[in-house]
């Protein structure tokens, strides 16, 4: 029941709020959301989420990170012990399961978003930099190539953010078009002079 303070461990409060906090700010960003609305969600005061989190921000930026660190934990895991293009193919694989958890490609977006707050941008760079980290060293693929398949990445999650999968036009049914494996294989620094 919405709004009634129910028993529970500190852990498992935090956990919640963070469920709540999540959905919050996937739809209303850094600063349309609302810290008495996840509270009232919660069953708890607006006080005792500052007392968890600190701050409006550091609630934020912990839900941006998880989001982030998902999505490029989820890439190295599916392609451990791969490396090359058979490494990027796992990964592109991971990616696309990714999808389905809309609230999470919404929070980076909504990183993305906030950026122009100093803090914001520093932690949502530090992120963007180990996506890259990881698909370049779990790869081993050049610079031209790593950014091709992020940027085919970041075109993902704004579909996702978009919800078009039930869209019957020509752009969203070409944006849909499952990518096979193989598509980095002409895209490199080499053939990129």
């Amino acid at each position: 029941m919405i709004g009634v303070a129910v028993r529970m461990s500190g852990s498992e409060r935090r956990v919640q709020v963070l469920g709540i906090a999540a959905g919050e700010f996937a739809d209303h960003g850094l600063h349309g959301a609302s810290v008495e609305a996840i509270a009232r969600e919660a069953g708890i005061t607006q006080a005792y989420v500052f007392r968890m989190f600190g701050t409006k921000k550091a609630l934020f930026l912990e839900l941006v990170g998880a989001a982030f660190d998902r999505l490029s934990d989820g890439m190295a895991e599916a392609a451990e012990g791969a490396g090359d293009l058979g490494a990027l193919s796992l990964m592109g694989a991971r990616y696309y399961e990714s999808l389905s958890d809309r609230t999470a490609l919404l929070l980076q977006l909504q990183g993305f978003a906030a950026c122009g707050d100093d803090e914001v941008r520093d932690f949502v760079r530090t992120r963007m930099a180990r996506m890259w980290d990881t698909v370049a060293g779990t790869t081993g693929l050049d610079a031209v190539t790593v950014k091709s398949f992020l940027a085919f990445g970041m075109l993902l999650n704004n579909v996702a953010a978009l919800d078009i999968d039930d869209l019957d036009e020509p752009w969203a049914k070409g944006v849909r078009t499952r990518i096979n494996p193989g598509l980095f294989e002409h895209i490199t620094a080499e053939t990129n002079r």
